[in-house]
């Protein structure tokens, strides 16, 4: 059943009438992958190319997948701007990974599988075939244990920018092995060389931040504020409050060095706990996100939870400055927290509108999601005139 749209079309509330009835799931289907199948999808990536057409992808993690192996990702194209789509490509070797057009080309970044190599493959036509990242001069960019999500990419004063993590710290656990750094390279330079590519130190995991709180930071955007100071700013963990937090990481002009304040580095950011990606809107001069937010009143009621855990509400969030954030609307909402999920939204301005592509945890005949996280569906979603 889907709902009426309210507040000006950008708030959608969905909600099961009954436990034998399927509420409609939001937005376009890409993509589905039922809980029964142990591969969950992952990593929603979309690129608007130059002409015209609209690209996908997402991959494809869980126990029935090979992400710690060789992951798969797959391509899907819509020439009828998300209307309908179309698998056009399978990639073995492809994890976490971020559709980009560079200077008229296309290229897919991410890792070759959960904590793999750095790399990045080139497509020239259209996504239909991919070149293999086999080494320094084809792709493969940094050899060893590397972490990122479909993150952003930045080009200012005539470089490309994008943020990464390192897999490699000393504690083999989740958040406490991942250190953050960022890459860049001259806009004229060529993606495919691993020589092109510039990156700072790492950033190490330190148990001390936030008060002995602090679990990870991972999945850095790459942003730059209004003086032109380029900053790496990323998803925060700490499971001891539920309000949410980002880290500011300054990196300097040359690209070569990563540093933080610990005093002022972390901000409150509305849905900082699970991944986000942050855009600046020249027409506006504010920054905007689309992030998992935790209504008031849900914190109040789950005092105590991670909240990462909150995934059932995505809003459009603005800034005029990167340390203050405001809600500007609920775009999707469901009740229940526990099988249903928006995130990991990608997105891109178009025009007066915004396009994403989110990885959706809803039902379906076989019983709906795994989890919250454990998404069964690549969805496509339009947020028309999101100005206003």
């Amino acid at each position: 059943m889907k709902l009426p749209r309210l507040g000006a079309g950008l708030f959608v509330y969905l909600i099961l009438i009954s436990s034998s009835l399927i509420a409609q799931v939001p937005g376009v289907i890409i993509a589905h992958s039922p809980a029964s199948s142990g591969q969950y999808i992952g990593s929603p990536s979309i690129c608007i190319l130059s002409n015209g057409d609209y690209l996908a992808s997402h991959d494809f993690f869980g126990p029935k997948s090979t992400e710690h192996t060789s992951a798969v990702s797959q391509v899907y194209l819509s020439k009828n701007k998300g209307k309908s789509w179309v698998k056009i490509s399978q990639i073995q070797g492809q994890f976490w990974s971020k559709l980009v057009e560079i200077r008229g080309k296309l290229y897919i970044m991410g890792t070759n599988k959960h904590h793999g190599n750095t790399i990045i493959r080139n497509s020239i036509d259209g996504g239909y075939t991919w070149s293999e990242p086999i080494d320094g001069q084809h792709g493969l960019l940094l050899e060893g244990e590397y972490h990122c999500a479909p993150m952003p990419f930045l080009e200012h004063r005539g470089r490309l920018w994008r943020a990464m993590e390192d897999a490699m710290g000393p504690i083999k656990k989740w958040g406490k092995r991942y250190g953050t750094f960022m890459m860049s390279m001259p806009i004229e330079a060529d993606p495919m060389q691993a020589s092109s590519w510039t990156k700072t130190n790492v950033l190490r995991y330190d148990s001390t931040y936030m008060d002995n709180h602090f679990g990870a930071w991972i999945e850095g955007n790459a942003v730059v504020d209004q003086q032109g100071q380029v900053w790496n700013i990323l998803r925060v963990d700490n499971k001891s409050t539920m309000d949410e937090y980002a880290a500011m990481v300054k990196i300097s002009e040359d690209g070569k060095e990563s540093s933080f304040d610990t005093k002022t580095g972390f901000i409150g950011f509305p849905g900082g706990a699970k991944k986000f990606t942050i855009r600046y809107d020249a027409k506006t001069k504010k920054y905007w996100t689309i992030s998992n937010i935790i209504p008031d009143e849900i914190k109040v009621k789950n005092l105590g939870k991670n909240p990462a855990s909150f995934r059932n509400t995505l809003a459009l969030c603005f800034s005029t400055d990167l340390k203050n954030w405001q809600v500007k609307q609920v775009i999707f909402q469901h009740p229940d927290e526990i099988k249903h999920g928006f995130q990991y939204v990608d997105w891109q301005f178009q025009g007066k509108h915004i396009v994403l592509a989110c990885r959706t945890a809803y039902d379906d005949e076989e019983g709906g999601a795994h989890n919250n996280h454990d998404a069964n569906y690549l969805t496509f979603y339009r947020i028309k005139r999101f100005r206003k």
